[in-house]
C-alpha cells in the first residue's frame, strides 16, 4: 500500500473509480447543480446501524468533505467515525447491482450488507 492510500484510509471514506463514475452519471440527470454524495450512518437496521447513502446540496456544520475523481463525498461529523477507511464501490453483475461498503468498523452486518454493528 502506498503512502497516499495509508493516508486516504487514514482520512476517511474511499469511493472507488468505479463508483464514482456511477455517482457522476446519477448526478448527470439531476435538475440540480451543486450536489454532492453525502454517506452517513444511522440508527437502524438488524445489526444497529445503517449506511445512508443520497445526493444532497447541503452542507451542514462539521461536514467532512472530500473529492474522488471529480465527485464530493461528505460526512456527517457524526458518521466519520464510524466510516473512516470504508471503502465504496458500485458493482453491477448478474447477481448484483448497486452500492457496496466495505467497512473495516463494522463487527458484524446482517445478510443484506446495508446494516453494521
Amino acid at each position: 500500500m502506498s503512502v497516499d492510500q495509508q493516508t486516504e484510509i487514514a482520512d476517511g471514506i474511499i469511493l472507488t473509480e468505479v463508483a464514482a463514475k456511477k455517482v457522476t452519471d446519477l448526478l448527470a440527470n439531476e435538475q440540480e447543480d451543486d450536489l454532492s454524495l453525502r454517506i452517513s450512518v444511522a440508527p437502524g437496521g438488524c445489526s444497529g446501524l445503517r449506511y445512508q447513502l443520497a445526493l444532497d446540496d447541503r452542507q451542514l456544520e462539521g461536514d467532512v468533505v472530500k473529492d474522488y475523481y471529480g465527485v464530493n463525498v461528505v460526512t456527517d461529523r457524526m458518521s466519520a467515525p464510524y466510516l473512516a477507511g470504508a471503502t465504496i464501490d458500485f458493482v453491477d453483475t448478474i447477481e448484483q447491482q448497486g452500492f457496496t461498503i466495505d467497512n473495516p468498523n463494522a463487527q458484524g452486518s446482517c445478510a443484506c450488507g446495508d446494516s453494521f454493528h
